[in-house]
């Protein structure tokens, strides 16, 4: 093949073609030609050369150029594509580097090998030029639903037709073992949309929570408005979902809004669904109460919050527990995903038991430590007191309330309580000593005597290693990995250090010890104020 006259208008003849076809712009397709005339150019003058080829948009004419470039002595390696500044003044008036050097050269014949290869630049470049164009058109619809066409089944994987291109329904993100012939219409939502060397770019979804948030605010023109919003979705695909709605208009009850005349919106939405059960649930800002929406139908007695571990204790009915768990742990999954703690659920009477186990640990405490008799540790325990700090260290007024303590009992008590406490102190010290601990980390402020004694058997000797450490060291902590949450033991969590307290204190040291200008740590910390008041 030779780029003459005769075959001039054909390239912009096959560019046009091309183009349509694959609905590109025939740009594209000539820059894809000048490319691959160039690389079999090169074949024929020498790889090292820069050659160009420009094909003329109106003529077709394929112009093939040599570029050189004037480089610097020190810069100069490829004596085909570059000269130096001494040497270029052979060829230009006052070489000056970066400046260079055009000259045309004859059109190459392109044999058989050398046109093959022409031919799969072509085509490799307008499949890039094809996947581009789809990228463009489907980046800024990530997140919404498109309905289309089935084009066929591979490997349990859906091929999806979308007109420009092609989009994937994986085989996990069908719902249950849903299947679609050829050329049937499918409602998925888009879950991702990105640039790849190879196969679709468009990557869709049926069990999406974001799926069914969707299907609800096409079927609820109030949650298409704004006036309610989806606050969290939790599913089960293709068996039961929950989904947790409120509203910002008095009037409108945001569940009854979603279900519709006669079930009408929701029924629609689980339709789609393959019949999956959907409850909706109202949200509260409170989250035991929200928590107690989200494990209907069962009733739920008692709920204690812990927000630092990311934790909620349910105490139920006994005849309601197998109702809160609901079939194979469904029920009390699907809340736990919709509120985002780990839930514990027990029976009135096994939380009754757990008291009893409480009440009488602490009363033996009490019996111990203070040399008290059953009945008197019992009713320092029945008053709440849980420890020896608060016998301790309380308003002598609150230990008078108690049935047959007078002042001089009380302040007996006290006595004993601080006596026991200031042994424990000297015993944690005299480990701590032994262990190492040196005096820059006892004399910081707000360790402990037992906290000092941890963080030596742990190796946190100096005020150095103390300001090294890291807040869920200390304070412990949560790690999700793969969607399991994983404990952290921290060294200062028996102590109940938490998060916050553990990094306050790890910042105090690290501007004790001149690593953190305090006055750049209180502008961060008044401009993440800021941001927050402005959130």
């Amino acid at each position: 093949m030779a780029i003459t006259s005769a075959n001039q208008l054909e390239l912009l003849q096959t560019a046009e073609a091309v183009a349509r076809e694959k609905n590109i712009d025939p740009v594209l397709v000539i820059e894809a030609m000048e490319e691959s005339l160039a690389r079999a150019a090169k074949s024929r003058y020498g790889a090292e050369m820069d050659i160009r080829v420009a094909i003329d948009r109106r003529t077709g004419k394929a112009t093939f150029t040599r570029v050189r470039t004037v480089v610097s002595d020190e810069e100069f390696e490829n004596y085909q594509s570059e000269f130096t500044v001494a040497s270029a003044k052979d060829y230009m008036d006052n070489p000056e580097v970066g400046q260079q050097l055009i000259e045309e050269v004859p059109p190459v014949e392109l044999g058989r090998i050398a046109a093959q290869s022409a031919k799969q630049v072509i085509l490799q470049k307008v499949r890039e030029a094809e996947r581009d164009k789809q990228y463009e058109e489907f980046k800024d619809k990530a997140g919404t639903i498109i309905n289309a066409l089935v084009k066929r089944e591979e490997y349990g994987n859906v091929i999806i037709d979308v007109g420009s291109g092609e989009a994937i329904l994986r085989r996990n993100e069908k719902i249950g073992r849903e299947a679609y012939r050829p050329n049937e219409r499918i409602r998925c939502y888009i879950k991702e949309v990105r640039r790849e060397q190879r196969g679709p770019q468009i990557f869709l979804s049926r069990t999406a929570p974001e799926f069914m948030a969707e299907l609800f605010k096409m079927e609820v023109p109030e949650i298409y408005e704004g006036v309610i919003e989806i606050k969290a979705v939790a599913r089960d695909p293709g068996s039961r979902a929950k989904i947790a709605v409120i509203s910002y208009d008095n009037s409108i009850d945001p569940v009854g809004a979603c279900v519709g005349m006669r079930g009408s919106r929701v029924q629609a939405v689980v339709n789609e669904l393959q019949g999956e059960k959907i409850d909706i649930i109202p949200w509260n800002e409170d989250m035991p109460t929200f928590l107690v929406n989200a494990l209907q139908p069962a009733e739920v007695s008692k709920v204690v919050l812990d927000e630092e571990a990311g934790k909620i204790e349910v105490v139920v009915p006994d005849e309601q527990l197998s109702l809160a768990i609901g079939r194979r742990g469904q029920n009390v999954r699907l809340a736990s995903q919709l509120t985002g703690l780990d839930i514990d659920i027990m029976t009135e009477e096994e939380e009754s038991k757990r008291r009893q186990a409480e009440f009488e640990l602490r009363t033996k405490l009490f019996m111990d430590t203070l040399d008290l008799d059953e009945f008197f540790a019992q009713l320092l325990v029945s008053e709440g007191f849980t420890n020896l700090e608060e016998v301790a260290y309380v308003e002598a007024e609150e230990l008078l309330v108690i049935e047959g303590v007078d002042e001089g009992t009380a302040g007996e008590l006290q006595t004993r309580a601080r006596e026991y406490l200031e042994a424990q102190n000297k015993k944690a010290m005299d480990a701590a000593l032994a262990a190492g601990v040196e005096q820059s980390l006892i004399d910081f402020e707000g360790l402990t005597p037992q906290m000092l004694e941890a963080l030596g058997a742990d190796g946190v000797k100096t005020l150095e290693d103390f300001a090294t450490c890291a807040d869920w060291e200390l304070a412990g902590g949560w790690t999700i990995t793969k969607g399991e949450r994983t404990k952290d033991d921290g060294v200062l969590e028996p102590f109940d250090v938490s998060l916050e307290e553990a990094q306050s204190m790890v910042m105090t040291a690290r501007v004790m010890l001149g690593w953190v200008d305090p006055d750049e740590l209180a502008a961060d910390e008044a401009a993440a104020t800021e941001e927050e008041s402005e959130a």
